[in-house]
């Protein structure tokens, strides 16, 4: 069983503080982080001190957190950015403002409350005789390790400070520092003696009370810097000695906690505040056995013939159990014109939104990327209004650009029909013969059935928001960002086949620069297009010779050993994937320093952090090595991973097996076994068969199917009541479903009492793991430290449920 988590938000942000100088205005991005690791990154807004970023941020969150922080920063040409505040939301309260728009005042960020991690301690509290008899205790602390500490400066040299904080106490004792790691082990014990009052003189071993209320210690973390500042707060823990009790032992982790009033003192409002929208959802996926009764359910629809009224089919609420209804069985009112046909979001439109998505981007990547990197990489300007226009442009210079750019990605579109998944192509097929059924008049509503999708829905927001389509790693900046709006409209355009095309533009320069491809040949070339992908019949795709740039960027990689006597160290280099290759390089546009064939890919897998000590690890597996890479966030070590699965997952000799730790010191660190070709001793968790196309976790996708439903359980029941009533079938229709016609209501209530059934186990299973991960669970264990809030508030509903239930 494995959780699954994910949150996107989006938000503006106003009040900033003005910039101190003539020129108050400032440029403004905003970062997500999990914790202090950076995932996303906003576009740069340019001179307000209100940017508006209205960015949807979708992750699936791989590993834990304590916090989701949002940071506001300035852009400086000359230096560093400088950060002017920040929003950390505990995880605990993230369900508090789920799917809200919420104000929150940012915070000044300050080193003193950047703090992560964890550390494990052991207390021992022993009774020493002294060689004049007299009985003392003293207390053994052993500190052993921490994970997970922030890294400051791009380094983490860490060190511990312990003290015995109490009456007439200050003595500190420091442990050796560790290089280099933000993981170390430090295994060091330090002694304190526990004083006693001068008429202490029992000789059984016992503590009182009252003296160890007085008592606490005192773990500090900090990182060694060599800079003038001094040495970094990495964060610490305070322990009562209470906690050690009548045994007089204690062992445990802790969340490291800010230093006490460690902030600065800055007035609420003085940064301004960010508008958030956060949806964060939690779901835990069980073992495939669990899902069969929902998802052979889901399965089967597809098979039963169902005949519905078009507004029940077209735009339902998602939580309904029309979302088992096939897309073959859509059809439209007679009101609807043909020539804004799948124009709005419907539940049709959103399933092949999705689809497309899936099966799709492979497709955008060959298609498009290589024009959209040029089109980043040049920066010509391409700026048609005249109100926009810089001094140093010319009008017509501008409009040549643009124009040279909507021809290739035009011609670019228009010839790739052969490369259009088969998945694709079969919905376009289905979405073509409906339209012509249904709409027998106009002959050309078989060709904008297919563009509204393929064009408005696929293309255009690939060319508007290449990093929402993975074709390029961030935001472009505002005047690329500009251009390819401009590319996308125009394209747009192109691909409706509208009667009145310059009526579609509402401004005058958008129409006026229309012009130049109002021809029939462009007319043309998209019915060509339109008619090839919604063709029934399924060809191989080609081979493409080209080869086209899939992802690139820098990462951290471990030596491979191919020079005998080589040192094994860990160096940034420019890592750069195509359909053909892996390479890495010392810089951007350099010659590869390895190149790593895609068919010699065997798995991509991530190593675990005990091999080096190292968050965000994976390994390439080759015939004779693997390579050890290091990304930049979890999220990042994610996509890699998964864009290397997918366009090696169809190789003939990847294997089933491999090692989740390195190989050192002449042994595999998971198995122990010393052979450096020894088979691996873990199942692959990467790869598909060579037919299945498409990367999709069932278990996964079915966990959520089941939270929608359970989420809208008394929707589902009322619309059970509704076939179940004689209104359904005489009488007046219920309010709330006043909007459709149920035309077979015994059916839809037979497939809805299986739903419910189905969803109800569910509920039940999920119960029941809850019940008994509370029952397990151990506050103080290296998976819920104490300083847990989260867990905490977990333990506390878990204990009213328990006390209600009985």
């Amino acid at each position: 069983m494995c959780l699954l988590c994910s949150f996107h938000c989006a938000g503006e942000a106003k009040n900033i503080p003005p910039y101190p100088g003539p020129n108050k205005m400032r440029d403004c991005y905003c970062t997500v982080n999990l914790d202090q690791e950076e995932v996303f990154r906003t576009k740069i807004v340019e001179k307000s001190l209100c940017p508006f970023y209205g960015e949807d941020f979708y992750c699936e969150i791989p590993r834990s957190f304590r916090h989701l922080s949002f940071y506001i920063f300035d852009r400086d040409v000359f230096r560093r950015d400088s950060s002017i505040g920040k929003v950390a939301v505990k995880k605990e309260d993230l369900q508090k403002y789920h799917g809200k728009d919420t104000w929150f005042q940012l915070q000044p960020v300050s080193a003193d409350s950047e703090v992560q991690g964890k550390v494990h301690l052991e207390l021992r509290l022993s009774e020493v005789i002294t060689d004049s008899g007299v009985i003392s205790h003293k207390l053994a602390t052993r500190v052993l390790e921490c994970q997970g500490l922030p890294i400051v400066n791009g380094q983490c040299d860490p060190y511990a400070a312990v003290s015995l904080l109490g009456p007439s106490r200050s003595e500190a004792k420091k442990t050796k520092v560790k290089r280099k790691t933000n993981n170390p082990q430090f295994e060091e014990v330090f002694y304190f003696e526990v004083t006693r009052p001068l008429s202490y003189t029992k000789r059984q071993f016992d503590v009182e009370e009252e003296d160890v209320d007085k008592l606490a210690l005192r773990v500090d973390l900090w990182n060694a810097s060599n800079l003038k500042f001094g040495d970094e707060f990495l964060g610490g823990v305070r322990v009562p000695l209470r906690v050690l009790g009548q045994a007089g032992v204690h062992d445990a982790w802790y969340f490291l906690q800010p230093r006490e009033n460690g902030g600065k003192s800055v007035k609420v409002d003085e940064l301004g505040s960010l508008r958030l929208n956060i949806v964060y959802t939690e779901d835990h996926v069980f073992p495939s056995e669990h899902y069969t009764p929902l998802r052979d359910l889901l399965l089967h629809s597809a098979n039963v013939e169902v005949c519905a009224p078009a507004p029940a089919l077209l735009t339902p609420p998602p939580t309904q159990v029309l979302l088992l209804v096939p897309l073959t069985a859509v059809s439209h009112p007679p009101s609807v014109d043909p020539n804004t046909i799948f124009r709005g979001n419907s539940l049709t439109s959103k399933c092949i939104d999705e689809t497309m998505k899936l099966a799709g981007m492979h497709y955008l990547q060959v298609t498009l990327k290589p024009i959209i990197d040029e089109i980043c990489t040049e920066h010509k300007p391409c700026e048609i209004d005249p109100v926009k226009l810089k001094e140093s442009e010319n009008l017509e210079t501008n409009r040549e650009n643009l124009r040279h750019y909507v021809d290739r990605i035009f011609n670019v579109i228009t010839t790739s029909g052969v490369r259009c998944p088969t998945v694709m192509c079969d919905i376009f097929f289905s979405l073509r013969e409906s339209a012509a059924t249904r709409f027998q008049v106009d002959q050309d509503v078989r060709y904008t059935a297919v563009s509204s999708f393929i064009f408005l829905r696929f293309f255009a927001p690939a060319i508007l928001s290449p990093n929402l389509f993975h074709l390029r790693p961030h935001h472009p900046d505002p005047a690329t960002s500009r251009t390819l709006t401009l590319i996308s409209k125009t394209i747009q355009t192109l691909g409706s086949l509208a009667k009145s095309k310059s009526a579609n533009f509402k401004e005058s320069y958008m129409a006026a620069f229309y012009d130049y491809f109002n021809e029939q040949k462009y007319a043309d070339a998209v019915k060509n297009f339109l008619d090839l992908i919604s063709t029934s019949g399924k060809w191989d795709q080609k081979s493409i010779e080209t080869p086209i740039m899939l992802k690139e960027g820098f990462m951290i990689k471990r030596a491979q050993g191919r020079n005998r006597f080589g040192m094994k160290n860990f160096k940034k280099r420019w890592f750069r994937l195509t359909n053909h290759e892996f390479t890495y390089h010392r810089t951007k546009g350099e010659g590869a320093l390895c190149s790593i064939p895609i068919e010699n890919i065997l798995a991509v897998e991530r190593l675990e952090e005990e091999s080096f000590k190292m968050k965000n690890m994976f390994q390439v597996i080759q015939p004779e090595r693997a390579l050890y890479i290091q990304a930049n966030n979890c999220v990042e070590a994610r996509d890699w991973i998964d864009i290397l699965t997918k366009v090696s997952q169809c190789n003939r000799k990847r294997l089933s097996t491999y090692h989740p730790s390195a190989y050192l010191n002449g042994h595999w660190l998971c198995c122990k076994l010393s052979a450096d070709t020894a088979p691996g001793c873990t199942p692959c968790t990467g790869g598909l068969p060579a037919n299945i196309q498409l990367d999709v976790d069932g278990d996964r996708e079915t966990e959520r199917i089941y939270s929608l439903f359970s989420t809208y359980m008394t929707k589902l029941i009322k619309m059970q009541e509704a076939c179940g009533s004689k209104s359904v079938y005489d009488g007046p229709e219920q309010e709330e479903y006043s909007t459709f016609v149920i035309d077979d209501p015994q059916e839809t209530y037979k497939t809805l009492k299986q739903i419910i059934s189905a969803v109800q186990t569910l509920e039940q299973q999920h119960t029941k793991y809850k019940r008994d991960k509370f029952k397990k669970t151990k506050i103080g264990s290296q998976e819920h430290p104490i300083g847990d809030k989260s867990f905490q508030c977990y333990i506390r509903q878990q204990s009213e449920s328990s006390t209600y239930s009985i």
